[in-house]
């Protein structure tokens, strides 16, 4: 018998001499003791060649304590790797789970059949299709919104549903208020309302001195204070190296500026007219956080109370008996419900794979082996179904390899729109004969407020300063191109210095499952795991990358439009461009 450590598959024998072998599935319950029993009984009383079960090589590999297996970083610039990831370590966490509550290792189930195929001296045969092609063709066809459930299933592992809601309404409430009170309101003429009266030149100074210093300050502890390991040993716990920096940096960025300014000291393009501006947008961007905070927190608490009437079922698994999941009943509700979720996710996870299984099972069987084959419990129906009409399988190429998924999707579409938008307006500016220089400034403003963005989030996630670097230098060309995304470039070279492996998702499932440590905790030690470390600068570079795309229009614009009159000047030029542009088409007709 191999010892653990030995990843290697024991081969069958030569193939026996019979016209025809003979295929046996039992159908399993991967996290019960009594499926683990009904495996070593079956190949005991069976005594096949061979013992085929539901893994593949890099699960086997795993499970006999071979090295996890890493992600390779080009893998990264197919887009939805770390996604796909997402998608497994849902679908590991839920077996975890099951496998605390029934208390058995999630997988025994194909462990017993391969120890009893050793023990008996059959072959065992994997035949299951490569994991990482299921996950990407599952999480190819599933809509955006069986998406965000699914992401969303890992949260309610961390906290619960309303405290999720909370803290998402309250985030995107201060964000959007912010965005309206401080950059949308002066254009529709509401500005000296939201800045409550505040006009005297002094106090808007020194307003203005503690949000620029607060932002800059923010950014300088982000940046650049070295990391304060001991904060947490020094304050009780209240403070971590990281919240410890951001408070640092923002204390000197404010005692900076105020002191700029109680000085009559400025600096550069920090003069009182700088100043002054700012503080009527802090005081604006202030009402924005309350009323936004105030709104968010009323929505965000609608939202939770819904996701907890959506997920309350969750709660059953704990009333749910183990030994009832090998039962042929409820096996197949369980995969009408599925259907229900998902039921293109459901041919890629489920029918696909048993007829994958099935194809792998018949050519065993037409080499005259007599086989034991081990498989989810909601795997058999269809296996057998397969197995007794062979010429109803679906041709093996059209369920091996990669999905391109759906050819367009609404993130797409605005991705589409969003470049056509901005090609647009580069153009009409060109053919109303804006002077080059103002072109010039607006795409030197697109490539560093991009770049801005997107490395600053990169850089708050937990990114190098070379990972940033990048995603922040290519993020002005990924928001204008639909088919590249900033945190791809982060996440490569990010990979080449901290590797990934399938073992982390174990990590995290122990983490999410440690029910007593307490959710700040649990984040910081996520971040501590590479994999969640990896979704999270992908994920927060490219949504700097959206977010400096979304408001460039809304911020930037309006400041570099009185280099050629203001607003409505530059709403004239895009005119006279599309004029231009029309005359032009009409001269090349005629």
């Amino acid at each position: 018998m191999s010892d653990a450590g030995d990843a290697s598959v024991p081969e069958p024998s030569e193939p026996p001499d019979r016209e025809r072998g003979d295929v046996h599935v039992l159908g399993t319950a991967h996290v019960s003791q009594a499926s683990v029993d009904a495996v070593n009984e079956t190949v005991d009383r069976e005594r096949p060649d061979v013992v085929a079960v539901e893994l593949d090589e890099s699960r086997f590999r795993q499970m006999r304590g071979g090295a996890p297996e890493d992600i390779e970083a080009s893998d990264l610039l197919s887009g939805n790797t770390v996604f796909q990831f997402l998608a497994y370590w849902m679908l590991s966490y839920v077996q975890s789970r099951l496998g605390e509550r029934f208390d058995i290792e999630p997988g025994a189930d194909m462990k017993a059949a391969i120890e009893a195929a050793e023990r008996n001296g059959h072959g065992v045969a994997l035949v299951d299709r490569d994991i990482q092609v299921t996950i990407q063709r599952f999480w190819a066809r599933l809509s955006v919104t069986e998406k965000l459930k699914m992401v969303g299933g890992l949260a309610l592992g961390v906290t619960d549903p309303r405290t999720i809601g909370l803290s998402f309404g309250a985030g995107l409430g201060i964000f959007f208020g912010v965005v309206f009170a401080a950059f949308v309101a002066p254009l529709l003429g509401l500005g000296e309302t939201l800045s409550l009266g505040i006009t005297e030149a002094s106090t808007l100074q020194f307003v203005g001195a503690t949000g620029i210093g607060l932002v800059g300050g923010l950014l300088l502890g982000l940046l650049f204070v070295p990391s304060l390991e001991g904060a947490a040993r020094y304050t009780g716990g209240l403070l971590n190296g990281f919240s410890a920096r951001l408070l640092s940096g923002a204390a000197i960025g404010v005692v900076g500026a105020l002191a700029l300014v109680s000085t009559g000291t400025f600096v550069g393009p920090l003069d009182a007219g700088t100043f002054e501006s700012a503080g009527s947008l802090t005081i604006r961007g202030g009402v924005g956080v309350v009323a936004g905070l105030g709104l968010g927190v009323l929505v965000g608490g609608v939202v939770g109370i819904v996701l907890d009437a959506l997920t309350a079922d969750v709660e059953e698994l704990d009333e749910i008996d183990i030994e009832e999941l090998t039962d042929g009943d409820v096996v197949a509700a369980m995969m009408e419900e599925f259907r229900r979720f998902s039921p293109r996710g459901a041919n890629a996870l489920i029918d696909e794979r048993d007829a994958y299984i099935a194809h792998k099972l018949h050519a065993l069987r037409e080499q005259g082996y007599d086989v034991v084959a081990v498989v989810g419990a909601g795997h058999k129906a269809g296996i057998d179904r397969y197995l007794a009409d062979p010429d109803s399988l679906p041709p093996m190429a059209s369920i091996s390899g990669t999905d391109s998924g759906r050819r367009f999707s609404p993130l797409k579409i605005l991705s589409y729109l969003v470049m056509i938008g901005f090609l647009a307006f580069f153009f009409l500016l060109l053919m109303a004969g804006v002077q080059n220089t103002f072109l010039l400034q607006v795409f030197l403003a697109w490539f560093l407020f991009n770049g801005i963005f997107a490395f600053t989030l990169a850089r708050l996630a937990g990114a190098r300063w070379t990972s940033a670097g990048v995603g922040g230098a290519v993020a002005w060309l990924t928001s204008i191109n639909p088919l590249l995304a900033p945190g791809w470039f982060a996440g490569y070279v990010e990979l080449r210095h901290r590797p990934v492996n399938v073992g982390d998702i174990q990590t995290l499932n122990d983490i999410i499952g440690n029910t007593d440590l307490p959710m700040g905790e649990a984040f910081e030690e996520m971040f501590d795991v590479p994999l969640f470390r990896l979704i999270m600068i992908v994920a927060m570079t490219n949504i700097g990358s959206m977010l400096a795309s979304f408001l460039f229009f809304i911020v930037v614009i309006p400041w570099l439009a009185p280099e050629i009159g203001g607003v409505d000047a530059l709403m004239a030029e895009l005119l006279r461009g599309a004029e231009n542009s029309l005359e032009l088409i009409r001269g090349v007709i005629a």
